[in-house]
């Protein structure tokens, strides 16, 4: 469908053979933007409410800068995940707003920033070494719309750390625990909650972890029935399904 076919949509609207609802349903399947290397679906948004986010790994600076700016000239906020420095740097010679949070690995443009979340995404890490899967999360979360508040290093290690942060964790719309070791986190933290609780396993742990299966396979195994599960270091997953939560 090209811009003459949508101004014919909307002259269907406009005289009334067309109701507004059909009209959006058929916008809902608009092509995509083929770049040769790159097919950019920028009408995700009008589907499921977020653009595209562009996985980095594996792409080149260039490409990377040319898929970023592609989207970001259809408005709206833009995320790239598992993004490297050197992959930024070209985004931001054509973007001077986007910024890079190392930590999590991604760069971001925030061109909307509408709260769409109905309450607050409470992001959980075990230990320290979880937080760059946590920051992840934290992101997807914000550039989606939402408050999110984050809790580091209360692992069950020591559970007290946890214990003083339930005022939180009460307060929280949805939860995200991100562990790696045994992965025992989530199970607790979903012991005391009444709300949906995501659990990301992270890789972290010395050899019997297997870089995170372990930790995925006792989330998995929770008694806690609140609690899911996205894959291993899947920050941004648990990030987006917590945002599409928080908007119910």
């Amino acid at each position: 469908m090209n811009a003459d076919s949508i101004r014919k949509l909307f002259e269907q609207v406009r005289k009334g053979r067309l109701s507004p609802d059909e009209a959006v349903e058929r916008l809902r399947h608009l092509p995509f933007e083929d770049l040769g290397f790159a097919k950019v679906d920028h009408h995700r948004r009008l589907r499921v409410g977020m653009p595209e986010v562009v996985f980095g790994q594996g792409k080149t600076p260039a490409q990377m800068a040319e898929i970023f700016t592609r989207l970001a000239k259809h408005g709206g906020n833009v995320l790239a995940t598992r993004a490297s420095e050197e992959q930024f740097a070209a985004v931001k010679k054509k973007l001077r707003r986007a910024e890079y949070r190392e930590l999590a690995r991604a760069i971001v443009l925030q061109q909307d920033r509408k709260k769409y979340g109905k309450g607050t995404v409470a992001v959980v890490s075990a230990g320290t070494s979880d937080i760059p899967v946590a920051e992840e999360a934290v992101v997807t979360a914000e550039i989606m719309g939402n408050d999110v508040e984050h809790l580091y290093d209360v692992g069950v290690a020591g559970i007290h750390r946890l214990l003083a942060n339930r005022a939180s964790l009460t307060r929280a719309r949805v939860i995200i625990v991100c562990a790696g070791m045994e992965g025992a986190l989530p199970s607790v933290v979903g012991g005391l909650v009444g709300v949906p609780v995501i659990a990301v396993p992270t890789s972290v742990g010395y050899g019997a972890a297997f870089k995170g299966v372990a930790a995925l396979l006792g989330m998995m195994n929770s008694c806690a029935s609140n609690v899911s599960v996205v894959n291993i270091d899947n920050g941004f997953g648990a990030g987006y399904v917590a945002a599409l939560i928080n908007r119910l």
